[in-house]
């Protein structure tokens, strides 16, 4: 059962088994607070049969005490139970929602975006929590003491349990069928609500552009619309569930009723006493408020089904494994025939094979949408080839743990990405085991040291989120360093310096030269002056390589390679008139 709970509702073991001690908890509140009834049962029947209600106050006032006391120590199971255990749970399934992101190949990151994956770790989680502290365990308890009451009526008169219960079984199918529509009128509500979420995201990201483009009204008009469509979707769905449950309450109070007019009938013919009936009118009156509840409850688990649907895409997703233990002989990259697709039918790469070979500058080049990151991707296994093998150093890396094989790379983006942190800290992402004079050392082969001592805090300044208080270079010469201090095998160098002035240009590649001494290097380049050293060249045209071999041989054959340099020789002669 705890297992089948796990899957059902996305939870965690201990998650699975505090579910159910709420259920419990839940079913023994509902118990004791249906003690008083029998408590008043005892009195009225008392009174009915002539007894000495004075004689006994001693019984009843001891009765009520007893009666409060139960009541209290069951709401305190009982929320402790529901309320602090969901509190750890849901605390639990975010943060096994991020080891699980940190585990999945790109591919999967590639068909999400931030907004929604944001709103699945905070938004669902958050419903979650609601869910199994409000409206699982109190129907599943209520469920149950009523299953419990019914069966004891059914002894004291079957004809009027009749009457009371016969609105059960149709109040419930009629919200319980209203599972399909319900699905889908969250699914949409959904939709609309990472629709708006995404706008809202891309007009705080772009604002820099808009502004410049003067298009800051049109955004914010589209960006209204979106919103005014999570509105509509709200109350289309709020209106969907309450022509659900609203129905199901009516039938539900007809019991009331039906349990008055079958009693009357009953008493009236004498088959009935009163005592029985007045049993039937206190029980009724107790049993369908909780009952009411309950349908309302029953509509909100259907509706979590979306959300444990979107935790569960995650939880789901194959992850890249792999052994962790690494048994390369050497560092060369060997792509044997190698093909892949972000896209099933949009192929990237097609049969691509060359060598980077140890201790080696590679590099990558050819047209733009010819395959080259996804090549430099593909080596450190952020995603997995269709077809084909890749090696390092004669190692199968998709048979490596993905953790383990980058132990071997230091990677240099073009994109930095830094954190709200000191520049010590940020550099010591390299190594995080590293000593404070490791990471200085680190920052000097890369040249921070230029900028960072000027700075009021020298290493320790806060540089904002995403290193908003440096410029370009300045952060560039932080990944750098941080490839220094992690000082490994290979190096991949992903157009580092493709957007930078011509003083950082020169200083970075200083610092890059001494990065990749004797390191293999996977370099990407769109500036054939970058590579012109290079000990290797890959041209990648169309996800194919179209030409290899080193930089003299590459200008003597007159292809693409020299077809790019000679390009680019002649645009440095442009200028404005």
């Amino acid at each position: 059962m705890i297992e089948r709970l796990q899957k059902k509702y996305a939870l965690s073991e201990q998650g699975a088994k505090d579910l159910v001690k709420g259920c419990l908890a839940c079913l023994l509140q509902n118990i004791t607070l249906m003690l008083p009834v029998g408590l008043l049962y005892c009195l009225v029947e008392e009174l009915l049969s002539g007894g000495a209600p004075v004689g006994r106050a001693a019984f009843y006032g001891g009765g009520c005490v007893v009666c409060v006391g139960l009541i209290l120590l069951s709401t305190y199971l009982q929320y402790n139970a529901t309320y602090f255990a969901t509190y750890e749970e849901s605390g639990v399934r975010r943060i096994t929602l991020a080891e699980r992101l940190r585990k999945l190949p790109l591919s999967f990151f590639g068909k999400k975006d931030l907004a929604d994956l944001t709103s699945t770790i905070m938004a669902d989680c958050t419903f979650l929590e609601q869910s199994f502290s409000h409206f699982i365990p109190e129907l599943v308890g209520s469920i149950l003491s009523t299953v419990l009451i019914a069966v004891s009526l059914l002894f004291f008169d079957w004809r009027m349990a009749l009457a009371v219960l016969w609105v059960l079984p149709v109040s419930f199918a009629i919200v319980g069928g209203s599972a399909t529509v319900q699905e889908k009128l969250n699914q949409k509500a959904m939709d609309a609500k990472m629709t708006c979420a995404d706008g809202i995201q891309e007009c705080i990201e772009t604002i820099q552009d808009l502004k410049a483009n003067n298009a800051e009204g049109r955004c914010l008009e589209e960006l209204k619309e979106k919103i005014r469509g999570v509105e509509r979707r709200a109350v289309i769905s709020e209106f969907g569930l309450a022509a659900f449950v609203v129905s199901a309450s009516l039938i539900l109070r007809l019991g009331m009723a039906t349990t008055a007019l079958v009693g009357a009938i009953l008493l009236v013919q004498g088959s009935l006493d009163v005592l029985t009936f007045f049993l039937f009118l206190l029980v009724v009156s107790r049993l369908y408020d909780p009952l009411q509840s309950a349908l309302q409850n029953l509509a909100a688990v259907i509706a979590t089904r979306t959300n444990i649907a979107r935790m569960r895409e995650i939880l789901d997703h194959p992850i890249q494994q792999g052994d962790s233990r690494l048994t390369n002989q050497g560092c060369d990259i060997c792509f044997d025939h190698v093909s892949f697709a972000y896209h099933t039918g949009e192929r990237v790469l097609h049969d691509v094979s060359f060598t980077a070979g140890q201790g080696q500058v590679t590099a990558l080049v050819g047209p733009s949408g010819g395959g080259k990151t996804t090549v430099s991707r593909l080596a450190a296994r952020f995603w997995d080839p269709d077809c084909g093998k890749i090696t390092v150093g004669g190692m199968d890396i998709s048979r490596i743990d993905p953790e383990a094989l980058l132990s071997l790379y230091a990677i240099v983006f073009q994109e930095v990405t830094l954190f709200d942190n000191s520049i010590l800290e940020n550099i010591r992402i390299g190594n995080k085991d590293a000593s404070d004079g490791e990471v200085l050392a680190a920052a000097k082969l890369a040249n921070v040291d230029e900028f960072a001592e000027k700075l009021p805090e020298g290493y320790q300044t806060n540089i904002g989120e995403n290193g908003c208080a440096l410029s370009g270079g300045e952060r560039q010469r932080i990944s750098i360093a941080r490839a220094f201090l992690k000082n490994a095998p290979i190096i991949l160098l992903d157009e580092a310096t493709a957007s930078l002035d011509v003083e950082n240009e020169t200083s970075i590649q200083t610092a890059l030269s001494r990065l990749i001494r004797d390191k293999t290097v996977l370099v990407i380049a769109h500036r054939m002056r970058t590579v012109a050293g290079a000990d290797k060249i890959v041209v990648l045209a169309e996800g194919t390589v179209a030409e290899e071999g080193a930089p003299g041989q590459l200008l003597q054959k007159s292809g693409i390679y020299a077809s790019m340099v000679n390009r680019q020789t002649e645009s440095q002669s442009w200028t404005l008139r």
